[in-house]
C-alpha cells in the first residue's frame, strides 16, 4: 500500500465542506475590502526565494523543497505566498494599474520541517497583499481585514500584536546594538545564532532554541532605535487601528521570520493550539518589489494557515457548517420508476436544488436509510401509482409530515420552504 507522504493530509469529503465555509468567509472579507484574487504557480525559480525571503532565514536555510528540473534549472515549491505575488506584480506590469492594487489568494505552501499541530509540510494559506500605498492606514486596514475574518468565524478575543522593525535608515543602528549585546553573550548562543551574529543579527530574535530565549527576552528593543519617520509611521498604525476598532498590543519581540519586512510587523496569536501559536502574521515590505527587479513600490500583507485555523475553530467549538446535506432524495421502486426518478432529479438540479436518487440498486428500505445518512431534508417514493398520477408524496425528513404534489411542483415547494 502506498501511503501519503509524511507531513501531508487528505481533505476527505466529510471535511471539505468546512474548508469551503472558511474559504467563503475569506472571500466575503475580500469583497468588503475590495481585494481581487491572484493565482501564481505552485513552484518558482529558486532565486526568487533566495533574494526575496532571505538566505539567512530558516525557511531558505533549512525548509525549502528545492530540486533541479529536466532542464537543470533550480526550482522550489513555494514556501510562502508573497514572493510569487511580487514576481507576478513585476512581470505582468501590474504596477501600471491604478494604485493601491489590493489582492488576495489561496495557495498551498511547502516547508520541510517537523510536522506538528496544524503545521504540515504541505499546508494552505489565505493571503492578502496590497501594493502602492506607504500610508500607515494601509497597515491598519489589512489588520482590520484579518480581524474581521476571525470575528466572522466566531473567534473570540483575538487582538493584533504589533511592532516596528524600522527601515534601511535606522536598522543599521539597531543591528549594531544587537551585535554588541549578543557579542557579550556569545558563549550562550547556539551554533546557528553564532553565524547569524555577523550575517543578519535581526534573525537572532527569531531563534526557536530554548537556550537562546533568555537572551532574546533581554535584547535591545527595536522601538528604542527607530528613526523619526518610522516612529511616526508606527504611531499612525496605532491610530489607524483605533479608528477601525481593532484591539492591539505592542510586542517588541515580534520580528517575523522573513527578511523582506520593514517597519510594521504583526501577529495574531492564540493559545488554542497548546502553547501560544501564531495563527496569522504579516507586515510591511516596502523594499521587496525593488529588490526583485521592479520599481520602488511600498507594500504590505499577511498570511494565515487554514489547517491551524480549522484546529483552533474545532477546539473553540466554532467549527463551520460542513454543508453536507441534500435537499431531496427520490427513491424509485422499479426500472420504469428509475427512469422517472432520474428525469425528476435532473429537473430539480436544474432548478438549483441538491437532489439524489438510487445509483446502487438498493431495496426501498435501504434507500431510505441512505437518504437519512445523506441528511436529506425531503424524500419521496416513486412507484407505479405515482407514475400514473404524475404526483407523489413528499416527506419532510425532520418532522415526518407529508404533502402530495405534482412532479412539476416539487422544486417550487422546496425552494419556498428554504426561503422561510
Amino acid at each position: 500500500m502506498i501511503n501519503r507522504p509524511k507531513g501531508t493530509q487528505d481533505v476527505l469529503p466529510s471535511e471539505s465542506g468546512k474548508w469551503q465555509a472558511v474559504e467563503a468567509a475569506a472571500r466575503e472579507v475580500a469583497r468588503r475590502f475590495n481585494l481581487h484574487e491572484i493565482r501564481t504557480p505552485v513552484f518558482e525559480h529558486t532565486e526568487l526565494f533566495l533574494r526575496g525571503v532571505g538566505e539567512t532565514t530558516d525557511i531558505v536555510g533549512k525548509e525549502m523543497y528545492t530540486f533541479n528540473d529536466k532542464g537543470n534549472r533550480s526550482i522550489t515549491l513555494k514556501p510562502e505566498g508573497t514572493a510569487g505575488v511580487v514576481r507576478s506584480f513585476i512581470e505582468n506590469g501590474l504596477f501600471n494599474l491604478p494604485m493601491p492594487l489590493k489582492t488576495y489568494y489561496f495557495t498551498p505552501v511547502f516547508r520541510y520541517e517537523r510536522p506538528q499541530s496544524g503545521r504540515l509540510r504541505e499546508h494552505h494559506q489565505f493571503g492578502v497583499e496590497v501594493f502602492g500605498s506607504a500610508l500607515p492606514e494601509t497597515d491598519a486596514e489589512i489588520m482590520h481585514a484579518a480581524h474581521m475574518f476571525f470575528s466572522g468565524l466566531g473567534v473570540p478575543g483575538l487582538c493584533a500584536n504589533i511592532n516596528s522593525i524600522g527601515c534601511p535608515e535606522c536598522r543599521p543602528k539597531y543591528n549594531a546594538a544587537l551585535r554588541a549585546y549578543y557579542s557579550d553573550n556569545a558563549e550562550k548562543l547556539c551554533a546557528q545564532c553564532t553565524d547569524r551574529l555577523e550575517k543578519n543579527p535581526l534573525r537572532l530574535l527569531d531563534c526557536k532554541q530554548e537556550s537562546c530565549q533568555p537572551l532574546r527576552d533581554n535584547a535591545p528593543r527595536t522601538l528604542d532605535h527607530l528613526c523619526n519617520e518610522c516612529a511616526e509611521h508606527f504611531e499612525g498604525v496605532k491610530h489607524g487601528l483605533d479608528c477601525c476598532g481593532v484591539p492591539y498590543n505592542v510586542d517588541s519581540s515580534i520580528v517575523r521570520g522573513l527578511d523582506y519586512y520593514t517597519r510594521t510587523v504583526f501577529e495574531f496569536i492564540s493559545d488554542s493550539l497548546g502553547a501560544k501559536s501564531t495563527v496569522c502574521g504579516g507586515g510591511r515590505y516596502d523594499n521587496l518589489v525593488q529588490s526583485l527587479g521592479g520599481k520602488p513600490t511600498p507594500a504590505a500583507g499577511f498570511g494565515l494557515g487554514f489547517e491551524r485555523l480549522l484546529i483552533m475553530l474545532e477546539r473553540l467549538g466554532k467549527q463551520p457548517d460542513a454543508n453536507t446535506y441534500t435537499d431531496i432524495y427520490i427513491a424509485p421502486l422499479g426500472q420504469a420508476e428509475r427512469a422517472a426518478a432520474l428525469r425528476l432529479v435532473s429537473q430539480l438540479r436544474g432548478a438549483g436544488l441538491s437532489a439524489e436518487t438510487d445509483l446502487a440498486g438498493r431495496a426501498l428500505k435501504a434507500q431510505l436509510k441512505y437518504a437519512e445518512k445523506l441528511g436529506a431534508a425531503y424524500s419521496a417514493v416513486i412507484g407505479g401509482d405515482e407514475l400514473e398520477s404524475g404526483s407523489l408524496s413528499l416527506k419532510n425528513m425532520h418532522t415526518g409530515e407529508s404533502v402530495k404534489l405534482a412532479f412539476n411542483d416539487i422544486g417550487g415547494y422546496i425552494l419556498g420552504a428554504k426561503k422561510t
